[in-house]
């Protein structure tokens, strides 16, 4: 087991139980987002890596196929207890590497990474494939693995989502090769060291690191890779969806979203105040599921806007690792400039700045090089604004009043997006109606972000292609094969 890395460590790829420098010498650099410090060099990798990862996972996949589902479970079991044990460890690497508050990495990143395998674990031990009875015959439903699985994973939730994929897959019986965000490297590589300490058999899982251009692209196209899962933005998802085409490879595409949040007018706004507020800023808003635009009953919408900004103004931003911090910085300098040019555009496009715009007051001298944004409140745009409409992906979110549920579920409708919503009333009922008429893969009512992992996840429309979570997660990961026999 090894420390957490100090500044300036090299990462190494993983390909057949063995840790590997790219073949190239270039290096990619990857910086702490709340300090601006470098904090590891990880390999440039290219289509050579990513053919001696394939390599190693086609070599083990007939040994790793041929153990039972209840085999692989129990595998899954080892990694859970093994990440378990490393928790903490997980919780610092990625606040480290990510910018976010520390307890918000522990309570969700590191407990989710290990519930992930637990959850794909059990649904293996539970398992059955079905059986069809005709009069004659009878068909039997065989799941066989698909074979080399792709997974790319973003930066904002980087183990959360590289386990949510790797889990199903390796219980499903396929072999692996991840290639996650080379802006947030670290945990990556731990789930790597985990795979070593618990001596899963080499080429089952494959890492490898580097950027979507030199090694993301040789991967999605690889002829000897059956399966890509991507999660990430959408423009990337299009380039992923072509690139996999051309070789009837399976696909599914978690992408952006554009998300609602409806407040009604029947709603208890001191109650459900926490939540909403929650659903806009978690993470800094870098969440796809997060609900950028909040549609507020014309009734009530001066009391909940004065009670929304009373909120927003006592959020703690600050240093990630201390407990009392509620926001952190965003990911690179990059990504604060496009979220400060999307406040700036909310301006030109007549909006009005009601808190935030900016880099927050107060910050302590250490982290004046990070990349901060405050939450921000904007109120005054069209709903078909670009600010309104388009993803900004940070701790931004625009107001728009709305007369009646028609005009909210207009709204909500409005965008090219379709992954979640949320929808806060006191009438449950008109709120599940309002929900079934929402073009979302999900809307939460009376709560946001409250998952059942045996659920579909999933958007519509530029929000992704397919669904993923329990039994959808176990069909995506394999081939269901039917076995007609005549008595």
């Amino acid at each position: 087991m090894s420390d957490i890395p100090m500044p300036g460590v090299e990462l190494s790829n993983y390909i057949n139980g063995e840790w590997r420098f790219a073949n190239c010498e270039h290096w990619i650099d990857d910086y702490a987002p709340a300090t601006g410090e470098h904090i590891a060099s990880i390999p440039c990798s290219s289509s050579e890596d990513i053919d001696a990862a394939v390599e190693a996972a086609l070599n083990a996949a007939d040994d790793w196929a041929a153990l039972s589902i209840a085999e692989r479970a129990g595998w899954l079991e080892k990694i859970a207890e093994e990440l378990e044990e490393r928790a903490e460890e997980v919780a610092q690497l990625e606040s480290l590497d990510t910018g976010k508050p520390i307890t918000l990495a522990r309570s969700v990143d590191a407990s989710r990474s290990v519930a992930n395998f637990r959850f794909f674990a059990e649904q293996g031990r539970e398992f059955e494939s079905e059986i069809f009875e005709m009069k004659d015959a009878t068909n039997r439903v065989v799941y066989k693995p698909v074979g080399v699985a792709g997974l790319i994973t973003p930066w904002n939730l980087p183990l959360y989502l590289l386990s949510w994929k790797v889990a199903p897959a390796l219980l499903m019986g396929n072999t692996v090769v991840a290639k996650p965000s080379e802006l947030t490297p670290m945990t990556a590589s731990l789930l790597a060291e985990v795979m070593e300490a618990v001596k899963l058999p080499a080429g089952v899982f494959n890492l490898v690191h580097g950027n979507g251009l030199d090694a993301g692209a040789p991967l999605t196209s690889h002829p000897d890779v059956n399966l890509i899962s991507f999660t990430g933005g959408t423009a990337t998802g299009r380039e992923v969806a072509k690139s996999a085409s051309s070789g009837f490879k399976k696909l599914s595409l978690e992408l952006g979203g554009k998300n609602a949040t409806i407040v009604r007018a029947d709603v208890d706004i001191a109650n459900m105040m926490p939540g909403i507020v929650r659903a806009s800023f978690l993470n800094q808003g870098q969440v796809c599921l997060c609900g950028s635009r909040i549609l507020i009953h014309e009734s009530i919408y001066d009391s909940f806007v004065g009670a929304f900004l009373e909120a927003v103004s006592n959020m703690v931003v600050g240093d990630p690792s201390d407990e009392e911090t509620e926001l952190g910085a965003l990911i690179s300098e990059d990504h604060q400039n496009k979220v400060l040019s999307y406040i700036d555009l909310a301006e030109d496009e007549g909006g009005t700045i009601l808190c935030g715009g900016g880099p927050p007051v107060g910050i302590p001298e250490a982290f004046d090089n990070g990349y901060w944004v405050s939450p921000t409140v904007i109120d005054g745009l069209a709903p078909d604004s670009r600010c309104a409409t388009e993803e900004i992906f940070g701790p931004v979110v625009t107001l728009h009043p709305f007369s009646d549920d028609e005009e909210a579920i207009e709204i909500a409708n409005m965008t090219d997006y379709g992954l979640a919503g949320s929808i806060w009333t006191a009438d449950t009922e008109a709120g599940s109606k309002m929900a079934e008429r929402i073009d979302s893969g999900m809307v939460w009512v009376n709560c946001w972000l409250h998952r059942d992992l045996r659920v579909p996840f999933g958007g519509v429309k530029n929000s992704g292609v397919g669904r993923e979570g329990g039994q959808w997660s176990l069909g995506f990961f394999s081939e269901a094969i039917n076995i007609c026999v005549k008595h």
